[in-house]
């Protein structure tokens, strides 16, 4: 009996996400590289498993739909190997069902008893002759249940987020974390300009638009093996998204400053600010993990930069010898990451609302600490990739009351005209930025722009 490969690593891969708590980018990155999979390969594999992260509890729904036994007693390899069946059927139309329900059978033989297989069989052929008909909450019973279920999102997340924004903006912004984002690259200036960059990427086969928002991005649109070309080993870009971009143009470090990234790792705002600095001046970049660190340095060194020292360091420590040192202060908070879901699906199911309340605490930390290495005049930035106001407002607000010698800046100065914020009664125009990704086309984040007064 032959196993479909791809199909098989998907659920491999699911399973460690499941039961191991692995970060799904890792796992997918740590197990492709272990299989000689070809590209067309490694892209189904991605899309089985992203798009069943993503749809997960739309699929666990219709399998309750169409199973005596609940997703929760079922083992997780053969819920896994049902999930897979369910996305094909559901979420795809170029692969025939008989495929999809066939592997998924020949996997529960492997992975599962016999019983197992007949069980799969049984189940996704009875999904795929009802697809029409599934049953879905009605709107007007359960508002939050049917956001949940069509969009795959928990019912506290939509709980919330309709309380905060309401019926239209929450079901726009569930849509929009479904959608697969732009892959966005970040030209080095220091090496190429984005024009030569652009010229370069389509020679060799790749299709260029150019960012929406930062003069340096641009957008890759079938970006497969972009790791593995001669441009990205010779440091012509850096991938990061747009929003992320963003925080070194508001920083707006000069050539010869010296800056402080208290949470820099992977590197991505740390190797920006230099480039912004011209390779000039003096960057700490700190974290608290030995593995991080090596990724900000591997960065600098490919991107051809050479003045970021790295630190090992705890931001929540205070580091006496930087008291009112620091020119610019970069403060990128640990958060909940509920501005990332399109591109970390897993946040969803992974998060907890209760988990806000101990990250929050860390954010105040982080934020009061670094605040003391900010010279008189200086600039602190404190960002997030999350949405959530008690995560990012909020936790300026308190600092501003307790920290009188500090001022908010307006963080839309020099910012591109067609980066609009949005008006309402739940986010009217402040000083502060706060991106959504159905408004801006970017990652959630916020930035907020602090002054030190002379």
């Amino acid at each position: 009996m032959s196993i479909d490969a791809p199909r098989e690593m998907a659920v491999k891969i699911l399973y460690d996400i499941d039961k191991n708590g692995a970060y799904s980018n890792i796992s997918l990155s740590k197990h492709l590289d272990s299989g000689n999979f070809k590209d067309i390969d490694r892209a189904f594999i991605t899309e089985l498993v992203y798009g069943i992260l993503k749809w997960k509890l739309t699929i666990d729904f219709i399998i309750s739909s169409f199973s005596k036994i609940k997703p929760k007693k079922i083992s997780p390899w053969i819920l896994n190997i049902l999930r897979i069946g369910v996305y094909q059927i559901i979420f795809t139309d170029k692969i025939p069902v008989s495929a999809a329900c066939n592997e998924s059978v020949k996997l529960a033989k492997r992975y599962g008893h016999a019983a197992s297989s007949k069980y799969v069989n049984g189940v996704l052929r009875n999904i795929a002759r009802n697809k029409g008909n599934i049953k879905y909450p009605d709107k007007k019973d359960d508002l939050s249940k049917f956001l949940s279920v069509n969009y795959s999102h928990p019912v506290w997340m939509v709980d919330e987020w309709l309380k905060r924004y309401g019926e239209i903006f929450t079901e726009e912004l569930l849509k929009s974390n479904n959608q697969t984002p732009h892959f966005i690259i970040r030209t080095n200036t220091l090496k190429i300009s984005k024009t030569d960059l652009k010229k370069r990427l389509e020679e060799e086969g790749f299709e260029v638009d150019y960012g929406q928002y930062i003069e340096e991005a641009l957008i890759i649109k079938n970006p497969k093996s972009l790791h593995e070309i001669d441009a990205f080993k010779k440091g012509y870009f850096q991938v990061q998204d747009e929003s992320s971009m963003l925080v070194a143009s508001i920083l707006n470090p000069e050539p010869d400053d010296f800056v402080l990234d208290v949470c820099s790792a992977p590197g991505g705002k740390a190797t920006h600010l230099a480039q912004l600095m011209d390779n000039r001046g003096k960057i700490i970049a700190r974290d608290i993990h030995e593995h991080k660190i090596q990724l900000i340095n591997q960065a600098a060194k490919r991107l051809g930069i050479d003045i970021i020292k790295t630190e090992i360091f705890d931001a929540v420590t205070f580091d006496e010898k930087l008291e009112e040192k620091a020119d610019k202060v970069l403060v990128d908070a640990p958060c909940t990451g509920l501005g990332i879901i399109r591109r970390k699906p897993d946040i969803k199911w992974t998060r907890k609302k209760e988990d806000k309340n101990e990250i929050i605490k860390l954010q105040k930390k982080i934020l009061s600490t670094s605040s003391k290495y900010v010279r008189k005049g200086g600039i602190i930035i404190y960002s997030t990739c999350t949405i959530e106001p008690e995560e990012n407002e909020y936790i300026i607000e308190e600092f501003l009351k307790n920290n009188q010698d500090f001022s908010l800046e307006d963080a839309w100065v020099n910012l591109p005209e067609n980066l609009k914020d949005l008006t309402g009664n739940f986010n009217e125009r402040k000083e502060y930025i706060q991106l959504y990704t159905n408004k801006h086309g970017v990652d959630g984040f916020f930035i907020a722009k602090l002054k030190k007064g002379s």
